[in-house]
Protein backbone atom coordinates (compact mmCIF):
# COMPACT_ATOMS: atom_id res chain seq x y z
CA UNK A 1 0.00 0.00 0.00
CA UNK A 2 1.62 3.73 -0.96
CA UNK A 3 1.98 5.06 1.81
CA UNK A 4 1.53 9.61 1.43
CA UNK A 5 4.36 10.03 3.78
CA UNK A 6 7.30 8.14 1.65
CA UNK A 7 6.04 8.31 -1.33
CA UNK A 8 7.73 10.50 -4.14
CA UNK A 9 6.76 11.16 -8.23
CA UNK A 10 9.80 10.67 -10.79
CA UNK A 11 8.68 12.16 -13.98
CA UNK A 12 11.11 10.83 -16.95
CA UNK A 13 11.72 12.84 -19.81
CA UNK A 14 8.51 13.76 -21.42
CA UNK A 15 9.38 16.01 -23.64
CA UNK A 16 10.27 17.67 -27.11
CA UNK A 17 8.81 15.69 -30.61
CA UNK A 18 9.21 12.47 -29.02
CA UNK A 19 6.21 12.70 -26.28
CA UNK A 20 4.23 13.37 -29.87
CA UNK A 21 5.32 10.26 -31.12
CA UNK A 22 5.02 7.23 -28.53
CA UNK A 23 1.91 5.10 -28.70
CA UNK A 24 -0.86 7.15 -27.04
CA UNK A 25 0.94 10.11 -26.21
CA UNK A 26 -2.59 11.96 -25.47
CA UNK A 27 -3.22 9.39 -22.36
CA UNK A 28 0.37 10.04 -21.81
CA UNK A 29 0.59 13.62 -21.83
CA UNK A 30 -3.28 13.66 -19.39
CA UNK A 31 -2.05 10.97 -17.61
CA UNK A 32 0.63 12.66 -16.13
CA UNK A 33 -1.00 15.98 -16.07
CA UNK A 34 -3.18 14.24 -13.22
CA UNK A 35 -0.58 12.66 -11.56
CA UNK A 36 1.46 15.63 -12.01
CA UNK A 37 -1.71 17.46 -10.21
CA UNK A 38 -1.99 14.98 -7.86
CA UNK A 39 1.29 14.97 -6.71
CA UNK A 40 1.15 18.49 -5.97
CA UNK A 41 -2.09 18.34 -3.93
CA UNK A 42 -0.61 15.41 -1.58
CA UNK A 43 2.54 17.46 -1.59
CA UNK A 44 4.50 14.59 -2.83
CA UNK A 45 8.13 15.31 -3.45
CA UNK A 46 8.33 15.69 -7.11
CA UNK A 47 11.53 15.02 -9.34
CA UNK A 48 11.31 15.98 -12.72
CA UNK A 49 13.85 15.03 -15.83
CA UNK A 50 14.60 15.82 -19.22
CA UNK A 51 16.77 14.34 -21.39
CA UNK A 52 19.58 16.35 -23.01
CA UNK A 53 16.78 19.19 -23.12
CA UNK A 54 18.95 21.20 -25.90
CA UNK A 55 18.76 18.83 -28.51
CA UNK A 56 15.09 16.86 -27.56
CA UNK A 57 13.44 20.06 -26.52
CA UNK A 58 11.73 21.01 -22.90
CA UNK A 59 9.08 19.20 -21.47
CA UNK A 60 5.70 19.34 -23.16
CA UNK A 61 3.62 22.33 -22.59
CA UNK A 62 0.78 20.79 -21.04
CA UNK A 63 3.14 19.47 -18.29
CA UNK A 64 5.64 22.70 -17.53
CA UNK A 65 3.31 24.76 -15.73
CA UNK A 66 2.46 21.70 -13.40
CA UNK A 67 5.81 21.54 -12.13
CA UNK A 68 7.71 23.99 -9.14
CA UNK A 69 10.71 23.15 -8.97
CA UNK A 70 12.53 23.15 -12.57
CA UNK A 71 13.55 19.89 -14.55
CA UNK A 72 17.10 18.33 -14.04
CA UNK A 73 18.93 17.93 -17.22
CA UNK A 74 20.63 14.48 -17.94
CA UNK A 75 22.51 12.70 -20.71
CA UNK A 76 22.41 9.23 -18.34
CA UNK A 77 19.93 7.46 -19.80
CA UNK A 78 19.13 6.88 -15.73
CA UNK A 79 18.68 9.56 -13.91
CA UNK A 80 20.14 7.94 -10.99
CA UNK A 81 24.00 7.90 -12.87
CA UNK A 82 23.77 11.96 -12.75
CA UNK A 83 24.77 13.01 -9.23
CA UNK A 84 22.46 16.08 -9.16
CA UNK A 85 19.61 13.52 -9.22
CA UNK A 86 20.88 10.98 -7.28
CA UNK A 87 21.33 13.45 -4.53
CA UNK A 88 18.05 14.82 -4.91
CA UNK A 89 16.46 11.62 -4.84
CA UNK A 90 18.40 10.82 -1.79
CA UNK A 91 17.35 14.35 0.04
CA UNK A 92 13.95 13.67 -0.64
CA UNK A 93 13.75 11.12 1.96
CA UNK A 94 11.42 9.25 -0.06
CA UNK A 95 11.09 5.14 -0.06
CA UNK A 96 8.84 4.57 -2.61
CA UNK A 97 8.72 6.06 -6.12
CA UNK A 98 5.77 6.40 -8.52
CA UNK A 99 7.73 6.63 -11.90
CA UNK A 100 6.49 7.95 -15.00
CA UNK A 101 7.53 9.04 -18.37
CA UNK A 102 9.03 7.90 -21.72
CA UNK A 103 10.63 5.89 -22.99
CA UNK A 104 9.38 2.76 -21.04
CA UNK A 105 13.05 0.69 -22.19
CA UNK A 106 15.33 3.23 -21.99
CA UNK A 107 15.30 5.90 -19.66
CA UNK A 108 12.05 4.60 -17.65
CA UNK A 109 13.63 1.49 -17.57
CA UNK A 110 17.29 2.62 -16.27
CA UNK A 111 16.10 4.88 -13.95
CA UNK A 112 13.69 2.45 -12.13
CA UNK A 113 16.04 -0.48 -12.11
CA UNK A 114 18.57 1.95 -10.17
CA UNK A 115 16.15 2.85 -7.44
CA UNK A 116 14.86 -0.85 -7.04
CA UNK A 117 19.19 -1.63 -7.14
CA UNK A 118 19.01 1.29 -4.30
CA UNK A 119 16.67 -0.46 -2.23
CA UNK A 120 13.74 1.69 -2.96
CA UNK A 121 10.20 0.73 -3.41
CA UNK A 122 9.07 1.30 -7.53
CA UNK A 123 5.18 1.45 -8.84
CA UNK A 124 5.21 1.82 -12.36
CA UNK A 125 2.42 4.63 -13.28
CA UNK A 126 1.20 2.28 -16.72
CA UNK A 127 -1.12 4.84 -18.48
CA UNK A 128 1.81 7.29 -17.75
CA UNK A 129 4.38 5.48 -19.24
CA UNK A 130 4.91 4.69 -23.00
CA UNK A 131 7.24 4.12 -25.78
CA UNK A 132 7.21 4.36 -29.50
CA UNK A 133 6.46 0.81 -29.91
CA UNK A 134 4.61 -1.51 -27.47
CA UNK A 135 6.61 -4.26 -26.98
CA UNK A 136 9.51 -2.11 -25.99
CA UNK A 137 6.92 -1.32 -23.30
CA UNK A 138 5.49 -4.22 -22.19
CA UNK A 139 8.81 -5.88 -21.83
CA UNK A 140 10.53 -2.95 -20.12
CA UNK A 141 7.22 -3.59 -17.38
CA UNK A 142 7.86 -7.06 -17.30
CA UNK A 143 11.36 -6.76 -17.16
CA UNK A 144 10.99 -4.61 -13.86
CA UNK A 145 8.38 -6.11 -12.49
CA UNK A 146 10.54 -9.14 -11.97
CA UNK A 147 12.98 -7.15 -10.53
CA UNK A 148 10.61 -6.23 -7.75
CA UNK A 149 8.39 -3.09 -9.47
CA UNK A 150 4.20 -2.77 -9.06
CA UNK A 151 2.28 -1.87 -11.45
CA UNK A 152 -0.69 0.66 -10.87
CA UNK A 153 -2.17 3.72 -13.12
CA UNK A 154 -2.87 7.37 -11.76
CA UNK A 155 -5.96 7.00 -10.37
CA UNK A 156 -5.34 3.77 -8.79
CA UNK A 157 -2.06 5.08 -7.15
CA UNK A 158 -3.72 8.99 -6.23
CA UNK A 159 -6.79 7.03 -4.41
CA UNK A 160 -4.07 4.38 -2.74
CA UNK A 161 -2.42 7.87 -1.38
CA UNK A 162 -5.84 9.20 -0.26
CA UNK A 163 -6.60 6.24 1.88
CA UNK A 164 -10.50 7.79 2.93
CA UNK A 165 -12.89 10.02 1.22
CA UNK A 166 -12.81 12.21 4.09
CA UNK A 167 -9.24 13.18 3.55
CA UNK A 168 -9.47 16.91 3.00
CA UNK A 169 -7.61 16.62 -0.18
CA UNK A 170 -9.98 14.55 -1.53
CA UNK A 171 -12.57 16.36 -3.86
CA UNK A 172 -9.99 17.84 -5.17
CA UNK A 173 -8.38 15.48 -6.72
CA UNK A 174 -11.68 13.98 -7.43
CA UNK A 175 -12.21 17.59 -9.28
CA UNK A 176 -9.13 16.35 -11.53
CA UNK A 177 -10.15 12.56 -11.77
CA UNK A 178 -13.38 13.50 -13.51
Amino acid sequence: MLNRAQTGLLVVDIQGKLARQVEQSEQLIARSALLIEGANILDLPLIWLEQAPEKLGPTVEELRPLMQEPAYAKFTFSGLRTQAIADAIIRSGVQHWLVCGIEAHICVYQSARDLLARGAGVSLVCDAISARHPMDKAVALQQLTALGAHLTTAEMALYELLEDSRDPAFRRVLARVR
